[in-house]
């Protein structure tokens, strides 16, 4: 498709976006926090470190891929190609998405990624009521919700995840799009380098978690420990309060995520389509 005066203003707004990535907003308590972190990582032995990381980008992978081979993804998969075909009755695979503007395909997404907000939402409150079971599996699920909107927003924008380089491509999107603020303008240098050599197999660096990453568990432990901590109460208007926490946390979550993979893949079809940079 030829390039379009609406395409450069989504363009325009996107490096504004990215530019915002690098904007350093530190402050003592962050650098802080950053030299205590990076210390107590140095003084772990590297022969504990090393196994670690490389079996938890494994259970991610694995993971990653028994989301992907779900029937309700599959469903999804169908839903998102018959919503295409009311914009265009000749899509008939994932990429033949790409024939569509960026405001019909930005439709689709918002769509989805909207309903994976919601569905954070609502496990977060259930969440905040306190069962111990809810509470043991709530990092699980909510790692499995954002790995699949991740998913579900790049078929969105026609890039078949069944194929190794898009799969493991949105995986390490779900990554960026989970590290803490002042660490995603290098993570999104990382995605751009690997769209220089784009093909069916991927053949960039398979490593995806960091110690930084780890932030994000951290979170969830004192989100869980909080709402523990509001359900002794037996204040019932105290007894909202762990339902608000776990629903605005996740929900915020989710948001991050989303909004991060919505900008990456618009940036995709864009960059795919022939836009200079």
């Amino acid at each position: 498709m030829a390039w379009t005066k609406r395409d450069q203003i989504i363009g325009d707004q996107l490096q504004e976006w990215i530019q915002t990535l690098n904007q350093d907003n530190s402050n003592d308590f962050k650098d802080t926090y950053v030299k205590w972190l990076e210390h107590g990582y140095s003084l772990i032995p590297d022969k504990i470190k090393t196994p670690f990381f490389e079996k938890l980008d494994t259970w991610l992978f694995h993971l990653h891929s028994l989301i992907q081979s779900m029937q309700i993804q599959e469903d999804t998969r169908n839903r998102i190609l018959s919503t295409a075909r009311v914009f265009d009755d000749k899509v008939q695979t994932i990429s033949d998405m790409r024939n569509l503007t960026i405001d019909q395909l930005s439709y689709i997404a918002d769509q989805h990624s909207a309903r994976h907000r919601l569905y954070s939402f609502i496990q977060g409150g259930v969440t905040g009521t306190g069962k111990s079971m809810i509470l043991s599996t709530d990092f699980l699920v909510m790692i499995i919700l954002n790995m699949r909107a991740v998913q579900i927003i790049a078929v969105s924008y026609g890039y078949d995840i069944k194929t190794p380089f898009e799969m493991m491509t949105s995986l390490k999107v779900f990554h960026a799009a989970s590290l803490p603020k002042r660490l995603k303008g290098k993570a999104w240098e990382l995605l751009l380098n690997d769209l220089e050599e784009q093909q069916y197999f991927y053949e960039g660096i398979d490593q995806v978690t960091s110690y930084q990453w780890l932030e994000e568990p951290f979170k969830q432990v004192a989100k869980a420990y909080l709402i523990s901590l509001f359900q002794k109460e037996k204040d019932s208007k105290l007894s909202l309060i762990p339902l608000a926490i776990g629903a605005g946390a996740n929900y915020q979550f989710s948001r991050k995520v989303t909004d991060f993979a919505d900008k990456y893949y618009k940036f995709r079809y864009l960059y795919d389509k022939g836009w200079e940079l």
